[in-house]
């Protein structure tokens, strides 16, 4: 009998790989959660601080871009080991700064690697999950949302007791650069992820075959920019919630988000990566709704639940899909996707609060409802085997590549 287990290499680039999710999700969310304190330390106006915000998903896509150009000359893995450890300097750089031109360098630096950072990480997990011939890209943003969480009680923690920037990120950079160096060590490149019959198929990728799936990354991070954005918000001016509880939904919605990752790859083997992303619209659309027609603030901390465990599954498998449509350039494929990424952020935030100061928030809810729900639409795009390859059962004409 055939051991179809993956070999303890494949184990061990599963687990570094989730290492550096983890790492980037806790960097992420110190320097997000704590956009205040550096507000307060460099004297930034409200009104230009807008500016300094919407610059870092701005270069993050343009490193994204970069990194598919980059990796056909290095190896993902390489790219990641090298970035890594700059985001996570930059952002202790952005925190010990004393003049603004210092923190406009750090953030750009943090912006630029954290594209690179992003896209390489997903080309591995793409090209990993094909090695194992299953899914298993829910459970590496899964260790994201961890992260997340992670870093986001840290800040929590350092606000609380009032610790300066420095003290707070130092440590933390101190602990985690290590950490991500010594786990990539063991990541699997193409080289070693590809499956020994693995095959090249498309070198080139259309953008117009591409294009479903870039809507729903963009539409997935404008749900998911709404509820980091304006949950507290909403609870707060239109559900009339104390400030203490305002500030529950989104912690509810990064919870939920972990347990649908860590249980999503087996949905995704069981039902399916249709089924799963329409049932992920469809609960994310409910939650929008739950939460735009909410009497009080539990019935819309409900809404966020919803939301959570039904955004949750989007990107992975959005990453994914893109992975199969185009197995012999996944690396281009993820590069190109993850731009859209940034553009959902960049869209979702000022999209609401434009609605919500010329109409109401309630109904600003009803927008991203709207765009996730559209995601039903694209789901086929998420099938096994691409659209254009015959009737399910044809398999793409391969092509020896040596």
């Amino acid at each position: 009998m055939t051991d179809s287990r993956p070999s303890r290499r494949f184990r061990q680039g599963r687990a570094s790989l989730a290492i550096s999710f983890f790492v980037q999700g806790a960097i992420f969310a110190l320097l997000v959660t704590r956009i205040p304190a550096l507000q307060d330390r460099y004297g930034i106006s409200d009104g230009l601080l807008p500016l300094f915000l919407a610059a870092v998903p701005i270069l993050a896509g343009v490193g994204s871009v970069a990194t598919e150009h980059l990796v056909k000359r290095m190896r993902p893995g390489l790219v990641l080991r090298v970035v890594q450890p700059i985001v996570s300097l930059a952002l202790l750089s952005a925190g010990s700064g004393t003049a603004v031109w210092q923190l406009a360098v750090a953030l750009a630096v943090f912006g630029l690697t954290v594209g690179a950072l992003d896209a390489s990480m997903n080309m591995l997990g793409v090209s990993l999950q094909r090695a194992y011939g299953r899914s298993i890209m829910l459970g590496f943003h899964g260790a994201y949302s961890l992260g997340g969480i992670a870093g986001a009680s840290l800040a929590w923690a350092g606000a609380h007791w009032d610790l300066p920037l420095p003290t707070l990120y130092a440590p933390l950079v101190a602990t985690l650069v290590p950490v991500a160096l010594i786990a990539s060590r063991w990541y699997v490149d193409h080289q070693g992820a590809e499956p020994t019959e693995a095959v090249r198929v498309e070198t080139t990728v259309s953008m117009r075959a591409l294009l479903p799936l870039c809507l729903v990354m963009a539409f997935a991070y404008i749900g998911d920019s709404t509820v980091s954005n304006w949950s507290a918000k909403y609870l707060e001016d239109v559900l009339h919630s104390s400030e203490q509880l305002a500030t529950v939904p989104y912690n509810v919605y990064m919870v939920t988000t972990l347990l649908g990752r860590s249980f999503g790859d087996l949905g995704v083997r069981r039902f399916g990566a249709v089924a799963m992303v329409r049932t992920g619209a469809l609960l994310a659309g409910g939650g929008f709704a739950v939460v735009a027609a909410a009497p009080g603030a539990w019935v819309g901390m409900a809404g966020f639940t919803l939301l959570g465990l039904g955004l949750c599954v989007l990107v992975p498998q959005t990453f994914a899909a893109a992975g199969r449509l185009f197995p012999g350039a996944s690396d281009a494929a993820v590069a190109r996707l993850n731009i859209f990424n940034y553009v959902g952020f960049l869209i979702g935030s000022p999209l609401v609060g434009a609605l919500g100061g010329a109409w109401n928030y309630r109904a600003a809810m009803l927008v991203p409802m709207a765009l996730v729900l559209m995601t039903i639409r694209y789901a086929r795009s998420f099938s096994p085997v691409p659209a254009g390859y015959g009737d399910g059962h044809e398999r793409p004409r391969t092509v020896d590549v040596g």
